[in-house]
């Protein structure tokens, strides 16, 4: 490669990182004066580069919006990112289109110089990862770019809905935000239908169109609060009440924001555990809606704090079982 095409690349690839480069910069950069930069602005421009100039005191050139992607410059380092990302993206389904996903990737890779291919190579050898492949239901991009968009401009969207039992319906929706979460896309927002705060998997959302008008932003929760706070206060079969003492931390270990809500509680005369108590330690009520019991008095042993069980009645005899069959291995020789 030519010095001078080499150092037309090396422009756009300064152009590329963001923002406005004074004349004076660049040219400290390519190692040329003022004038040559000019020349090779236009050699971009030749090339249907969207390269515009910036007029004033803090004026240069910067990358415009253009009707196609220009030439994509990537160091060493971000193209390994770009490829860990994609990596990522594919096992844990926070991903719109894997075959898009493994078109990008291919792409990449097949213009890596050798040298940082095999480093590529190496660590994807050595990677391993402690869970299963994403067999995760992604979105449609252009749902999710809709939603998005919706979300920017506070404006309502219309959206056709399958539920998990099948039912399909269209509705209206105020999105507040996008949140992913183990792996799935969820929208979270008020329907306006009924005044009350709803989530959505992106991936049942079969269609999803902007409407006329706007809505002001709620207060209270984020998007991400209020996304993990719905699963844990979900229509399930059993309503839990605990009250544990210990941490927020070690409650949370064992019991997270998507399964469980958390306050802080007065105790009951008798349940100041006070030869047991650390700093931070205070009573804590815990509420919870699950479809099953039998999951939780192990996850109450794991927590080894005292707890008091308020509701149901049925947990308490799981977990009185549970103690039973325990004690009576541990007694086994």
């Amino acid at each position: 490669m030519s010095r001078p095409t080499g150092r037309v690349l090396t422009l756009l690839e300064l152009l590329q990182s963001g923002g406005t480069r004074t004349v004076a910069e660049l040219a400290d950069r390519l190692g040329v004066e003022g004038r040559t930069v000019r020349r090779y602005v236009d050699q971009l421009i030749d090339l249907d580069v969207p390269v515009e100039s910036v007029r004033g005191r803090y004026g240069g050139y910067r990358l415009a919006p253009g009707y196609r992607l220009p030439p994509l410059m990537l160091t060493d380092d971000e193209a390994l990112a770009v490829l860990l990302g994609l990596v990522a993206g594919r096992r844990t389904g926070v991903t719109t289109d894997h075959a898009a996903s493994e078109t990008a990737s291919a792409k990449i890779r097949r213009v890596l110089p050798e040298r940082v291919a095999r480093r590529l190579g190496t660590l994807l050898e050595a990677l391993a990862f402690t869970d299963q492949p994403g067999g995760f239901d992604t979105p449609d991009a252009g749902v999710l770019l809709t939603v998005a968009d919706a979300v920017r401009h506070r404006r309502p969207v219309s959206i056709r809905y399958t539920d998990r039992d099948g039912r399909r319906s269209e509705r209206t929706l105020h999105a507040y935000g996008i949140v992913a979460h183990a792996g799935r896309w969820y929208v979270t927002g008020q329907d306006p239908r009924i005044g009350e705060d709803r989530t959505f998997r992106l991936d049942r959302i079969t269609d999803a169109r902007a409407l006329p008008g706007s809505f002001a932003p709620p207060a209270g929760p984020e998007p991400a609060q209020r996304v993990l706070s719905g699963f844990a206060t979900a229509d399930y079969r059993h309503r839990v009440t605990l009250r544990i003492h210990g941490t927020v931390e070690q409650v949370r270990g064992r019991l997270p924001a998507a399964v469980a809500v958390l306050e802080e509680c007065e105790p009951v005369a008798g349940e100041h555990p006070a030869d047991e108590s650390r700093a931070g330690e205070r009573w804590l009520r815990a509420e919870l809606r699950v479809e099953r019991l039998d999951w939780l008095p192990p996850v109450l042993a794991s927590l080894d704090r005292p707890f008091v069980i308020e509701r149901p009645a049925e947990l308490r005899e799981l977990v009185v079982a549970f103690a039973d069959r325990f004690a009576s291995r541990a007694r086994r020789t």
